[in-house]
């Protein structure tokens, strides 16, 4: 606290928290209606937050954990220690995984907020995920990389891009030249400079209002409130060690029998404190899959707060009760140049929140959470080539589907969470706008019945899309994991749905696909996409028989599964058998 202020009330506090917490809304509402790409406008792909001028985090309202818990940090002390003297009207382009970004598609502006003296007080930093950022294929999830020069991705380690608010020309040639759809990739870049300046535009209109002195003793304030509360709620947990394992898939660049992640993670109630150490996992590997030290940190923060009372503030303060360990040159850790992290957002980054909150879920009842389904189908794939309707280059990631949601000791899944990092914050698209702005057509979308993953609480199902190109054809890029490893459910609870694809012929017929591919589909061609459910909380048989009965009427389980899983015997009127129920539950138990 600094001396001779006045603390804050708990009233003052909460309005200054939420005026904080509206400038980061102002930010994310200029990005979702001037963004030129559908991952913008449609999908959501983007966050944004504000820090102090250490680089802590403050407040990131509204955006993807796997973006903001850490990383923006990271990038910007490294924003900082390459530009020491930075400036009103500064911007700075950051992409760099190996210099605290999460990965190359998540491309990075940040600004400085400076007083009227020209003090550093404040950053503000907005990420918006491109569809295309250069790579020798034409996606930004490369999981076939050999390393960051077969990746290809244009990279910015805290580039400066404006000078005295005006861009400087020589950058945003160099991304138009190398970016496949030029004028969408600068309209987004137009759509996140302008985040960042509305955010610095709201925040030095608040401190006009209340003094930036005022401002950083909230933020001291802020902080200590937020590490208090994440050690009333740590204090809550059993002590124990306890290890969690989740294995990928085998992909390109990956061992054939898959690649299991470990987590260990200890908690210390007396002292408040958990540490996960993630360094007994493999080395980087020649692939895309390798995580940067930005998502390696957030994802199993992600585990924690995934197992924790919801209320906790994910800010500075609260990371202080989190210890991360990591090792420089692990898949896992702190990656080394030149391995790529093309996908380090998604698949293995997956794999270790679902360690640390299964993992947790092993303390005790009411903690933790079951596994969230893997990514990234076809339904969430890359889709590109030339638009037959105008002879113009496209390219964009889709939202048809993807479910995903795991059960938690209190609820049933959020269905539409879409991986962990994300946390249901993207949104699925509108199938009249997915074929509007690409010529596709979408002949079937639905969540597949019997694939919840089974519990006292459930799951997600998983989603079934089949879809194609319209007039020509179209490339679909996609890394779908979950096919052998399927989203396991904890304490009892059953795994979700898995993972699978198909090439539909003109003919009928089909083709299984590999599960992580760059494929091309002809007109008429089709490709039937099958996403991950989420595993299940505790025994089936504990759910309670009316929500299994609403399930079968639904359409969701059908009344076999009821019976065989739940112990539930729904007739055929569609009305819940109370009494064949209760025998049913007496014989299993």
């Amino acid at each position: 606290m600094m001396s001779g202020t006045t603390p804050f009330n708990g009233a003052a506090m909460a309005v200054l928290r939420s005026r904080l917490d509206g400038i980061v809304r102002k930010m994310s509402n200029t990005l979702l209606r001037t963004g030129r790409s559908g991952v913008l406008n449609r999908a959501r792909d983007f966050s944004c937050c504000l820090l102090t001028r250490d680089g802590e985090l403050l407040t990131a309202a509204d955006s993807l954990p796997i973006h903001v818990l850490s990383g923006p940090d990271l990038m910007a002390r490294s924003v900082a220690h390459f530009h020491p003297d930075m400036r009103a009207g500064d911007a700075f382009l950051h992409n760099s995984p190996y210099h605290g970004c999460s990965h190359p598609a998540d491309l990075s502006i940040i600004a400085p907020v400076m007083d009227e003296q020209g003090v550093h007080r404040f950053t503000v930093l907005a990420k918006a995920h491109q569809a295309d950022i250069g790579n020798s294929q034409p996606t930004t999830y490369m999981a076939d990389a050999r390393d960051v020069y077969h990746e290809g991705a244009l990279i910015f380690p805290a580039v400066q891009v404006q000078r005295d608010g005006r861009d400087i020309a020589d950058i945003i040639r160099m991304c138009e030249t190398r970016i496949r759809v030029p004028h969408q990739w600068r309209g987004d870049y137009l759509s996140t400079v302008g985040a960042v300046r509305i955010g610095e535009k709201a925040l030095t209109e608040l401190a006009r209002e209340i003094g930036w002195d005022r401002l950083d003793q909230f933020a001291d304030q802020w902080f200590d409130y937020s590490e208090a509360r994440m050690a009333e709620v740590l204090a809550a947990l059993p002590r124990g060690v306890v290890t969690g394992f989740s294995t990928h898939d085998p992909f390109p660049g990956l061992p054939a029998e898959g690649l299991r992640i470990q987590a260990e993670v200890t908690v210390d109630p007396e002292a408040g404190r958990v540490a996960i150490d993630l360094r007994d996992n493999p080395d980087c590997l020649p692939c895309g899959m390798n995580l940067s030290e930005a998502c390696a940190r957030t994802a199993a923060m992600i585990g924690v707060f995934n197992s924790i009372d919801h209320s906790v503030p994910k800010n500075a303060g609260s990371f202080r009760r989190i210890e991360v360990k990591l090792r420089e040159g692990c898949i896992a850790g702190i990656p080394v140049h030149p391995f790529s992290c093309s996908a380090a957002t998604t698949n293995i980054a997956d794999r270790v929140a679902n360690s640390v909150q299964t993992a947790l879920a092993g303390l005790g009842e009411g903690i933790g959470m079951a596994e969230v389904g893997s990514v990234i189908a076809p339904s969430a794939g890359v889709i590109s080539g030339i638009d037959p309707r105008n002879g113009k280059a496209f390219v964009n990631q889709v939202f048809l589907a993807m479910s995903g949601g795991a059960a938690s000791p209190s609820s049933d899944a959020w269905w539409t969470i879409g991986h962990v990092g994300n946390a249901g914050l993207c949104c699925v698209d509108g199938v009249e706008l997915a074929e509007l702005y690409q010529p596709i057509m979408v002949h079937g979308r639905a969540f597949v019945a019997d694939s919840e993953g089974a519990g006292r609480t459930t799951g997600a199902p998983s989603t079934i899309v089949e879809f194609g190109p319209v007039g020509g054809a179209i490339d679909i890029g996609y890394l779908s994991d979950g096919h052998v490893n399927a989203p396991i459910g904890v304490r009892g609870g059953g795994a979700g749905g898995g993972a699978d694809q198909y090439l539909i012929r003109i003919d009928g017929s089909r083709e299984k696909l590999d599960a992580c591919a760059q494929v091309r589909l002809e007109d008429g061609q089709r490709i039937l996409a099958i996403s991950c459910g989420g595993g299940g909380y505790g025994p089936p048989a504990s759910r309670p028989p009316e929500l299994v009965a609403n399930d079968v009427a639904a359409g969701l389980i059908t009344t076999a599964r009821a019976r065989a899983v739940y112990g539930v015997v729904v007739g055929a009127d569609g009305l819940l058998d109370e009494a064949a129920t209760l025998a049913a539950r007496q014989v299993a138990a």
